[in-house]
């Protein structure tokens, strides 16, 4: 079987195996508190150029966003999302167990609108009732976002500026934020994401870690005592030299940005390969996911070989698929690929 199901399925970058090898009998204090934390929190600052920021490390996607949004929102807050984000639709509420409303907003091939977010904080600040209300208390955006397009760093900062004028902060999903900035076309860099954000994460289970994602709080008092929050949320890792030793490794050399290239790499071979045999897509993604309108019989004859994502139904005939690459897809898997959609 060819496998494009997710961009999470290899185990790690052979440079971060090697490194987690050569530190296996050594000894480090717990709970991240270690020298080699310290080393890739350095590391991070430096490539974000954000020399005060904090910089936390906890071990997934969903864990991470429930536990930035529940230290930063004040119990009668909720948070702006897109109706098609990750924590609206995929995350299984984790965000409204931890007592917070999460608020949408029409989506825009998967982005908030920017005019949409002003006429929306507006419209709740000049609400006589509004004291009775959830207020919105952040914006929740994700780069790429869940339809794998992108933000444009006018689009970033025209956002940033409408936030920081309602008071409100800007929190920055960055699960696959490595293949946003190895896109083709994009001016978006990791300065930008650190200039426009109040907090962000770094995705390192998607790109290249065993698993880890890396918080980045730009203004270093934006949310007190998040280390005692961590743990509340039971994020804490106590093994936590386990994650710095990844994104140490993963930011060393520029290595993060390069590996992610090869999955904008295959996923636009998958993405002309498909247009040349008159295959539309959902969505006009420049990144590692690919959103296919296939037609029934041609899904099911690939599915004999090839598995992938169920998106959503287009019609009674036709279904729109995901196709997911990631640092490790190899190049020979996408020939076969094309391969079968040439000859099924």
């Amino acid at each position: 079987m060819l496998h494009f199901d997710s961009d999470y399925m290899e185990g790690a970058h052979p440079r971060i195996l090697e490194a987690l090898c050569r530190d296996n009998g050594s000894q480090h204090v717990g709970y991240g508190l270690d020298g080699i934390c310290g080393e890739a929190k350095d590391r991070i600052r430096k490539a974000c150029g954000t020399p005060d920021a904090e910089v936390w490390f906890l071990v997934g996607g969903t864990q991470t966003n429930r536990t930035v949004i529940d230290s930063t929102l004040r119990p009668y807050e909720g948070v702006v999302a897109a109706e098609s984000g990750h924590i609206s639709v995929h995350e299984a509420g984790a965000i409204e167990s931890s007592g917070h409303k999460v608020i949408t907003l029409p989506q825009h091939d998967g982005k908030i609108d920017a005019a949409e977010l002003r006429d929306y904080l507006e419209t709740f600040e000049h609400d006589e009732n509004h004291d009775h209300m959830v207020k919105p208390g952040m914006t929740y955006i994700s780069h790429p976002t869940e339809f794998g397009t992108l933000y444009s760093a006018g689009e970033l900062r025209e956002i940033s500026g409408i936030c920081h004028d309602h008071g409100i902060p800007l929190y920055l999903d960055g699960a696959r934020l490595g293949y946003g900035l190895a896109a083709d076309g994009t001016d978006v860099t990791l300065h930008t994401v650190a200039e426009c954000c109040d907090v962000f994460y770094i995705g390192g289970t998607k790109v290249g870690a065993l698993f880890g994602e890396a918080v980045v709080i730009t203004h270093p008092h934006l949310i007190d005592g998040f280390f005692p929050q961590i743990k509340l949320n039971g994020a804490l890792l106590a093994k936590g030299w386990l994650l710095g030793l990844q994104f140490n490794t993963l930011f060393t050399d520029g290595l993060y940005e390069r590996i992610a290239r090869n999955a904008i790499v295959q996923a636009m071979r998958i993405k002309r390969g498909f247009a040349e045999k008159g295959y539309r897509q959902l969505f006009d993604s420049p990144t590692n996911q690919q959103f296919l309108i296939l037609d029934n019989e041609t899904m099911d004859c690939l599915r004999k070989d090839v598995s992938f994502s169920f998106w959503e139904k287009y019609d009674d005939g036709h279904t729109v698929v995901r196709f997911a690459t990631s640092w490790a897809t190899k190049p020979e898997d996408v020939d076969a690929l094309l391969q079968l959609l040439q000859h099924p």
